[in-house]
């Protein structure tokens, strides 16, 4: 479905009008209506689809229903939808107030700040707005002056007419007058801090409550300066507006494209006439507020009509989190457009705390690592989260983990309510190969298979530039029927020969004592006869595991990564012979090399934060 023509909520402030009802067919009864809702998924006021197979349904269980694909590839930063588009009719003043901005929203509210934008729809004559400070001033007059009422006078009053614009970034003291009647285009919050409020009392008789703590904290208390967003009349991280005008007469019929970058919000101001795309149309008239899909195409639109049209522009120099969680230690990482990581912290998991309390740490920890290298949440794209075990990357769900020792853990839902972003996970092995093919050895090949070498053994496969999420365990492909028992059970698992576990196993055997993987490696180049013994059976062993591995995936790359892999000691040319004598078709078929990989602890890293991109799984 493209066209969704949308059913405002409504707000009965105490300053409010009744313009919206008479004047912009609004179906409300009510005697004050200060604020109708157009396009939100605002859980105080959503709007509701008003036509079509969804009629009934709200834009948010809507965007639920079809995925968010339906809003485009430009707003896959956000985790929640960016923008709240409303009319307001200011009969009377709205208080003095100022709006945080996302990083003191999100840590004292727990949601997003607010940056706004006012295109006037029309004024009284002689109507003004407050609009930031006339000067500068200090924080301790600004305190005063909230005291013994007499803010006013600093503030910047600003005559207005129809037509005008104005932006309101976050911070800036702002209030509407009496008498405007105004289209804002926001972010996706409610959170004012009023700090004047003309001595007014609301429903329950009292006075409204004030924020002056907060207000002082979040104001910047100077004269707000000109926003330039030409060719737009606005344009900043959150949104893109631009105006439309069809006279009906000289301009009756314009043509658009809505592409699969961003939806496209069409608020009509004035006019009356239809829309149309893929085939539908919709009859619009003044007030209405029309919602088209991402990726819809081409639209067009016919008749006479003043509108504002909102989209969602492409953002760069974005940063994506990149968490990897292990049995001991988790490692976070914030990691730029050319995956490489800009900052890194190595915290204790403490698994044993319960995975609410760890996650919880885990993602407070995200927030201050943004906030030490200065980097706005706005900036961020998204985090991706690599855990063992066997996970439902497409509801964020850890199903199990022997690692440590979690089931069922909505892993992404704890997360995403602290860090305010959109949430991936997937198996840490995975983000690790994940992390080689895109920045490591495995750089410019398509299809990769990692193998992970310590405690136990791991790996992940990426195919076409895509992870393979099938959940790959290729240390518990049996090599040896009756073999040495395994971790998982079974008997003749590959672990249970090349693990370090193993190694250690194998040494006492041969020594008499356990010999650590890096001077078992050692002792055999220096020629020790049971050194080299214990490497010969070890390298048979892994390189029959690597040849299955080549005659399943049939990769252009397999890697070795590790604890055992990263002493750079394990004999590679035994390994490739093993690879030629005896993959499948030998010669005949593309045997795949083979390498050690070479990101080391960055890899999974790396290979987390690209799953906020959201085209490698």
């Amino acid at each position: 479905m493209a066209l969704l023509k949308l059913l405002p909520s409504f707000k009965d402030y105490l300053w409010g009008g009744h313009r919206l009802a008479d004047e912009y067919n609004k179906n409300y009864d009510g005697e004050i209506l200060a604020e109708s809702w157009e396009l939100s998924c605002h859980p105080d006021g959503p709007s509701v689809i008003g036509n079509g197979k969804y009629a009934g349904m709200s834009l948010s269980d809507f965007i639920k229903t079809e995925g968010k694909e339906v809003l485009g590839e430009n707003c896959r930063r956000f985790r929640d939808f960016p923008i709240l588009v409303k009319f307001i009719d200011a009969k009377d003043n709205l208080s003095i107030q100022v709006h945080p901005d996302n990083r003191y929203a999100l840590k004292n509210e727990g949601q997003y700040g607010k940056t706004e934008m006012w295109y006037v729809m029309d004024a009284a004559e002689g109507a003004y707005l407050y609009y930031g400070f006339k000067e500068e001033i200090s924080k301790e007059e600004f305190a005063r002056r909230i005291e013994d009422d007499t803010l006013l006078e600093v503030l910047n009053a600003v005559p207005v007419h129809k037509g005008d614009v104005f932006f309101i970034e976050s911070g800036t003291m702002h209030a509407i007058g009496k008498d405007i009647l105004i289209a804002e285009i926001q972010q996706n919050s409610n959170v004012t801090y009023r700090v004047y409020d003309y001595g007014r009392v609301g429903k329950d008789g009292k006075k409204r409550e004030l924020h002056v703590d907060k207000a002082l904290a979040v104001t910047r208390r100077e004269p707000s300066g000109s926003h330039k967003s030409y060719p737009h009349i606005a344009d900043c991280d959150y949104f893109t507006v631009d105006k439309l005008n069809l006279d009906g007469n000289v301009m009756s019929k314009i043509e658009g494209v809505v592409t699969e970058k961003s939806f496209a919000s069409i608020l009509f101001l004035d006019g009356k006439g239809r829309i149309s795309s893929c085939g539908e149309t919709v009859e619009y008239q003044k007030g209405d507020s029309i919602f088209i899909t991402a990726g819809s195409g081409s639209y067009t639109i016919e008749g006479s009509c003043d509108a504002l049209v909102t989209t969602i522009r492409e953002k760069t120099g974005l940063v994506r989190i990149g968490i990897d969680i292990g049995g001991t230690n988790t490692k976070i990482g914030l990691v730029g457009e050319n995956n490489k990581l800009i900052a890194s912290k190595i915290i204790p998991t403490l698994s044993e705390n319960g995975p609410e309390e760890t996650i919880k740490r885990i993602s407070g920890t995200v927030l201050e690592m943004l906030e030490e290298n200065n980097i706005p949440v706005e900036q961020c794209l998204g985090a991706g989260i690599g855990i063992p075990g066997t996970v439902d990357s497409r509801n964020g769900i850890l199903k199990y983990s022997n690692n440590i020792k979690w089931e069922n853990v909505d892993v992404a839902g704890i997360a995403g309510k602290i860090i305010p972003l959109p949430v991936s996970i997937a198996n840490d092995a995975d983000c690790a190969a994940l992390g080689e093919a895109l920045a490591g050895a495995g750089k410019g090949y398509e299809n990769v298979v990692l193998l992970t070498l310590g405690t136990g053994v791991g790996g992940g496969v990426v195919i076409n530039g895509k992870l393979y999420e099938g959940g790959s365990e290729p240390g518990h492909m049996v090599i040896g029927k009756d073999g040495e028992l395994c971790t998982c059970g079974r008997k003749g698992c590959l672990e249970s020969y090349v693990s370090s576990t193993a190694i250690k196993r194998e040494t006492e055997k041969a020594f008499g004592k356990e010999v650590a993987p890096e001077e078992l490696f050692s002792l055999a180049k220096n020629g020790n006869e049971t050194a080299v013994k214990v490497v010969s059976d070890y390298t048979e062993a892994l390189g029959t595991g690597i040849v299955n591995i080549a005659n399943i995936f049939r990769p252009q790359l397999i890697l070795l990564g590790g604890g055992i892999a990263s002493n750079d000691q394990i004999p590679l040319e035994p390994l490739r012979e093993m690879l030629v004598k005896n993959c499948f078709g030998g010669g005949h078929g593309v045997i795949p090399k083979l390498e050690m990989a070479t990101l080391g602890n960055e890899a999974g890293m790396v290979g987390a934060a690209a799953l906020a991109a959201g085209k490698y799984a």
